[in-house]
């Protein structure tokens, strides 16, 4: 989706996707799999970090972060790799909140 700009690619950002119309796609766990295994594939082999995510039934939430390559690069791809024929009615739209968030782990 156009407008949306990620100006500092290194920092943590987080990242919503939904479904169009807010189908609720997720409740079967074959999708919900599908997720998994191509945020997987991108942690794996495009340099991605997932502080955290959760799928809900018509949309997903993520805090992830690029350590190699540029995160708008890693958003597209999994988008990519995520619009199976499955889903050729439920394209995936991005909404990227502009400002960064700032981490704060807690031991």
């Amino acid at each position: 989706m156009s407008g949306y700009i990620i100006k500092d690619q290194s920092k943590a950002h987080f990242v919503t996707f939904t479904i169009v119309n807010w189908v609720d796609l997720f409740t079967r766990q074959d999708y919900k799999q599908l997720i998994v295994e191509n945020l997987n594939y991108c942690i794996r082999h495009k340099g991605l970090t997932v502080f955290a995510y959760v799928i809900m039934s018509n949309h997903i939430h993520l805090i992830i972060q690029s350590q190699e390559s540029n995160l708008s690069n890693i958003i597209r791809d999994f988008k990519k790799f995520t619009s199976k024929p499955e889903f050729d009615y439920y394209f995936f739209k991005f909404y990227c909140i502009k400002k960064e968030i700032a981490l704060y782990l807690k031991c």
